[in-house]
């Protein structure tokens, strides 16, 4: 798979989750750029259109289910794949089969798997 050109916003409130994320799929040619809120992912997104968002369930604030539901009100197309620790069956088919969420990845993840999923729905 070529993601070589793609950009991925990667939104977490954990800093060293963001580095790793950020520096996972940039040695895999995806561009990253970062917010640390949902709030400010939506200041972001109205300034530049990433090809994908990588958007965390579980921050202070505005969670990732508000985040989602503004990104889609929005930016119908653009693909959203939730990341989160919770790993419950209720949250996971939330996710999937109500709100439609491109994928839904479980802390911790496979780097392999991850940047598969990823480039899979960038292709």
């Amino acid at each position: 798979m070529n993601c070589f050109g793609k950009k991925v916003l990667v939104v977490d409130d954990e800093a060293h989750l963001r580095d790793l994320l950020q520096n996972l799929l940039e040695l895999n040619d995806i561009s990253t750029s970062c917010a640390s809120s949902g709030e400010e992912c939506l200041l972001m997104l109205e300034s530049s259109l990433p090809d994908l968002v990588l958007l965390d369930v579980m921050m202070p604030g505005m969670d990732g289910w508000e985040v989602f539901h503004r990104i889609k009100e929005k930016y119908e197309h653009l693909p959203v794949v939730l990341l989160t620790a919770r790993n419950h069956d209720f949250d996971k088919m939330m996710g999937l089969d109500i709100l439609k969420a491109d994928d839904y990845i479980t802390k911790p993840f496979d780097n392999d798997e991850l940047v598969e999923c990823v480039c899979s729905l960038l292709d």
